[in-house]
């Protein structure tokens, strides 16, 4: 409802002024590029708001083709005119990463990876459950959500407790079993320290390929590696995935899959006019 009013406000002058009071409507969304398509259950709660009924023609997740007829909507035209920028834009945003999210998931599995493609909290605040769900509608992982979900030490925690030992011995202190520790690190030593004391995963962040192999060799040197999960983030991207895919980490996280995918361009077209 937050998202209606902050679009409508007072009312839609516009559409008061020409469209009659009664005057039904039929019309179609129309998904104008190749796309995968995400948020149709978001949509339906909008139209649903503005009385109308929409009947959807494809599934989530389903892959679609340019200039594709999604599906049909049919109500009072004030009220499904009122509400199409909001409904529209909820949808394109969750396509764009959807689809960006299979695009580059496709890429490691077609290779035989066995890699997770995860998000990140880098989210337009009030936009989070969408991205992230639109993220799990591709294929990919959402990772947390809040910070209450998981315990991810980053490099202000690090510098705070004084090293990466002194921070993981604070937090098992006291954090509950039933919590996984994330480490977020940036050398091969903080690596083999996060492993050694206790970090259920490992976070290698804004590494460079040839830094990530040097550590996960020297974890697996060490015997350490199968003891950990390994996260690669930062600095990846459509050209550069594969080249760290290779390497093997278990779980690959991208920010420019919420911050900065490209929207599905989408429509609302009206098919059918019937006045009262």
């Amino acid at each position: 409802m937050e998202f209606l009013l902050e679009d409508i406000g007072l009312g839609d002058i516009t559409t008061e002024l020409i469209v009659p009071l009664g005057t039904k409507v039929r019309a179609q969304i129309v998904v104008k590029e190749t796309a995968v398509v995400a948020g149709l259950d978001e949509m339906k709660v909008i139209f649903d708001i503005a009385g109308a009924k929409i009947s959807c023609l494809v599934k989530e997740g389903d892959e679609v083709a340019q200039n594709t007829v999604i599906a049909i909507i049919e109500g009072e035209g004030r009220a499904i005119l009122s509400v199409e920028r909001v409904a529209l834009n909820i949808l394109s945003r969750m396509s764009g990463i959807a689809t960006e999210t299979r695009k580059l998931l496709k890429k490691v599995k077609e290779a035989g990876l066995n890699v997770r493609l995860a998000a990140t909290r880098k989210t337009v605040p009030g936009l989070r459950y969408f991205d992230k769900r639109a993220i799990t509608i591709g294929g990919g992982d959402p990772h947390r959500f809040r910070l209450d979900d998981q315990i991810l030490i980053k490099d202000n925690h690090i510098i705070i407790a004084g090293g990466v030992e002194e921070a993981l011995r604070r937090v098992k202190t006291s954090a509950s079993f039933f919590k996984k520790i994330e480490v977020e690190v940036k050398t091969a030593e903080q690596a083999v320290q996060a492993a050694k004391y206790g970090a259920d995963i490992i976070m290698l962040d804004n590494m460079t390929v040839n830094e990530v192999g040097e550590v996960i060799n020297t974890l697996k040197h060490l015997g350490l590696r199968d003891k950990v999960l390994i996260e690669v983030s930062g600095r990846i991207n459509e050209e550069n995935i594969m080249d760290y895919a290779r390497l093997e980490p278990d779980i690959i996280s991208i920010g420019a899959l919420t911050h900065s995918t490209k929207s599905i361009d989408v429509s609302l077209d009206i098919i059918e006019v019937r006045k009262s």
